[in-house]
């Protein structure tokens, strides 16, 4: 894997593990973020950029099941890669049908991780390059009259006063309009929204 390709989320309990494959993980050259639990990469995790998920199974709180579960609700289509125990190999076929992408036994054998991590973020960037313009089109259709009308200001390269006057509304009115449609667009910076080069 090539720096830059994409992140790998470390989801384990155990901190030794989650240091020696983070450590693994940098030194070919892989971003990482690790979580100590499921429930702590749920609460954070924007789909914002190729990456996977690298979980264990059997953890407090949130299993890997249920984060599985918790990612299809919100319509998350991350690929999930399950770290088990000798003993979860029934459970990890469960996760398969679930639509886990491979589940690897612990110990993990070096090479073999990184070819199945690999695989994963090729599998996301490839569906992302897929659908990019539905899931843009998505995401517009979600965004209100007002929001569209603030948009197009926004990317125009008007400040909030000057939209403000021009819509009839408070510079405060405005940034909380902007707030609402960048979170419904997914950007977190203004940069990001230029990129979009929305169809509006």
């Amino acid at each position: 894997m090539k720096r830059g390709d994409g992140t790998v989320f470390l989801i384990d309990d155990d901190a030794s593990v989650r240091d020696s494959l983070s450590l693994l993980l940098s030194l070919k050259g892989v971003r990482t973020q690790a979580f100590a639990s499921a429930d702590s990469f749920v609460a954070s995790y924007r789909d914002d950029g190729v990456g996977c998920v690298l979980t264990d199974l059997r953890m407090p709180g949130m299993s890997g099941l249920e984060l599985q579960s918790a990612l299809r609700a919100r319509g998350l289509k991350v690929p999930v890669v399950v770290l088990t125990a000798h003993g979860d190999v029934a459970t990890a076929r469960l996760a398969l049908k679930n639509g886990a992408y491979d589940f690897l036994e612990k110990p993990v054998d070096d090479a073999m991780l990184l070819e199945v991590l690999e695989g994963a973020l090729r599998a996301d960037r490839e569906r992302r390059a897929a659908q990019p313009a539905a899931g843009v089109d998505q995401r517009v259709e979600r965004l209100t009259s007002r929001e569209r009308e603030i948009v197009r200001l926004v990317t125009a390269g008007h400040q909030n006063r000057e939209i403000g006057a021009q819509l009839g509304i408070s510079p405060r009115t405005v940034e909380v309009h902007k707030a609402h449609l960048m979170d419904k667009l997914g950007c977190h910076t203004l940069a990001e929204l230029l990129r979009l080069n929305l169809p509006i």
